[in-house]
């Protein structure tokens, strides 16, 4: 799976982090691994254009998505083998979801990565316009971060349990200096 990531909005962020979530969600979405996704991080005057552009609303939002091909539900047997399909664009404004990570109580991070699996989802189809639309959308939303997070959170603590393994056994003299590895008969 092919996800491009820009930033072009002036605000520092953990680039590898959203492409993660993104991932995370179309893999849970069982998207095909050949599909592409470009994710865009813009200003507040760039997304307040696309916004009145696009959707003929005033001011910048926080996320918008462009899709572009649709997947392949289902193919015949005796098809070609499929080519990359390209998903479309996630366009995130850090600037605007920064007020609305600190009214949620959280981090900006955190923020981006529920807008970035919120454009995941619009890409897929998902729409939040009628009421059960919104429960479909925002409960699959809720369970694809959740699930996100846990799994980031198993991590961090493989990494510090590694990190703690090493130490001790560096302690020991049980590690090898990288290059003074022993020889195997």
């Amino acid at each position: 799976m092919s996800i491009e990531i820009a930033n072009e909005s002036g605000v520092a962020v953990d680039e590898t982090s959203i492409v993660s979530a993104a991932r995370f969600a179309l893999d849970k979405m069982e998207v095909s691994p050949l599909a592409e996704l470009s994710v865009l991080l813009v200003t507040l005057d760039v997304m307040e254009d696309l916004h009145v552009r696009w959707m003929d609303l005033p001011g910048p939002t926080d996320v918008m998505a462009f899709p572009m091909d649709e997947l392949e539900q289902s193919r015949r047997p005796d098809a070609a083998d499929p080519s990359p399909a390209l998903l479309g664009d996630i366009v995130l404004c850090p600037a605007f979801a920064k007020d609305q990570a600190k009214t949620a109580g959280h981090g900006l991070l955190d923020e981006l990565h529920l807008l970035t699996v919120h454009g995941v989802l619009h890409l897929l189809g998902y729409d939040h316009a009628e009421p059960a639309e919104e429960r479909e959308m925002f409960g699959l939303q809720k369970r694809i971060l959740g699930e996100f997070q846990d799994a980031v959170s198993a991590a961090r603590r493989q990494d510090a349990q590694r990190s703690a393994d090493d130490r001790v056994l560096g302690i020991a003299g049980l590690d090898a200096p990288s290059g003074d590895q022993p020889e195997t008969p």
